[in-house]
């Protein structure tokens, strides 16, 4: 949904309820026009960034690359996206990454040996939609439609679709499935199960500052997880946009949807998918005003840090949100240009969407996995 999630139930309540209508107000959105792509920054020496040097403490966990940490720019100067600004120092220790965000098939063998329900699998709860018919409670989830036409980017009910029986087993509802897409990423995943993949897998969702130190694979300041360039060498480094959005994607990038989280090159670290494809979970709640608070805080650098104690967005004031990083195959800069490396998305935390998935991480003194 890039930058705005209305979450799961309230997609939900607004298609029962016929919120969608002409005759009913539009959804809150924000602003994108003056979201853009900043100029690519000049090359400079800077003795407060470093990558760590300190060698990986053993063996890499199967399917994980380590991150050495280190101290880097945190944020998203001159695109237009006040929540992350003001660019600041932030310090990070090192820690193992999923080399691609989990797989359809990864979820596959937790679904198998846990017999686990997600939330888009789960009856909507009654008391979530008062007034609402009991039998038209069903249990789907969020899922993009291309408009037949150019439309106002005001509304995003134009192009979400609560969507009865879509589930991560099947993305596009009733008909669609996973069987040829083990290795896409897996979506419509609520943060609840998330987290339940995590304590099975012995693993934990990212802070947002590790993912965007990840993300920007060692490099310094730069636009994009692997560069400055957003196509290098004309050629496209990741799943995202092209076209009139939400209209018509061109699938320039060989991709209409997601695609195989081995489909575009890694960045300096080694991990794929750090932009574009699908959004990634991370642990901190979500502020507009968090980097402005770090930066009042008077701390230099800032360590390891994990977010705000609580999550608040003015836009839908009375909603849990999760920072979410990377955007995904719906980003462009038209509405979204969220697969800046240094920019934020957000989502709801019951929100489980066609765009959204995650990649899970562990730190450098974590008990040997057992699986």
């Amino acid at each position: 949904m890039c930058v705005t999630r209305l979450g799961t139930y309230a997609i939900a309540l607004c298609f029962l309820s016929g919120c969608g209508r002409a005759d009913r107000a539009a959804a809150p959105a924000e602003s994108h026009a003056d979201h853009q792509a900043p100029s690519a920054p000049a090359p400079r020496v800077d003795a407060a960034v470093r990558i760590n040097t300190t060698a990986a403490p053993g063996a890499a966990p199967k399917g994980m690359v380590w991150v050495p940490g280190g101290t880097f720019w945190m944020g998203c100067e001159g695109c237009g996206m006040p929540d992350a600004l003001p660019v600041h120092l932030v310090e990070v220790d090192g820690f193992w990454m999923d080399h691609t965000p989990v797989t359809n098939a990864d979820f596959d063998r937790f679904v198998r040996a846990t017999a686990y329900l997600t939330v888009a699998e789960r009856p909507l709860n009654a008391n979530d939609f008062p007034g609402i018919a009991k039998e038209l409670l069903v249990p789907g989830s969020a899922v993009f439609t291309p408009t037949s036409r150019t439309v106002s980017l005001d509304n995003p009910l134009q192009w979400w679709r609560y969507t009865p029986g879509a589930n991560w087993k099947h993305p596009e509802g009733p008909g669609s499935d996973v069987r040829t897409r083990g290795d896409h990423p897996v979506v419509h995943v609520a943060l609840e199960d998330v987290l339940a993949y995590a304590a099975w897998a012995g693993k934990r969702v990212p802070s947002e500052a590790e993912f965007e130190f990840a993300a920007r694979g060692g490099l310094d300041r730069n636009l994009y997880p692997w560069g400055n360039e957003l196509t290098p060498g004309n050629k496209p480094a990741a799943n995202i946009w092209q076209g009139t959005f939400p209209a018509k994607d061109r699938g320039e990038d060989g991709f209409t949807g997601t695609s195989p989280v081995t489909a575009f090159p890694p960045n300096g670290f080694g991990l794929r998918d750090m932009g574009g494809n699908v959004w990634q979970w991370c642990a901190d709640w979500y502020r507009p005003d968090y980097y402005a608070s770090l930066a009042q805080g008077g701390d230099a650098i800032a360590h390891n840090p994990a977010g705000p104690s609580d999550s608040f967005d003015p836009q839908e004031p009375g909603a849990a949100k999760r920072v979410v990083k990377g955007g995904s195959y719906l980003c462009t800069d038209q509405y979204c240009a969220r697969y800046l490396v240094g920019s934020r998305g957000k989502a709801e935390v019951s929100s489980g969407t066609s765009n959204l998935g995650f990649r899970l991480v562990r730190s450098r003194d974590s008990a040997p996995l057992d699986r």
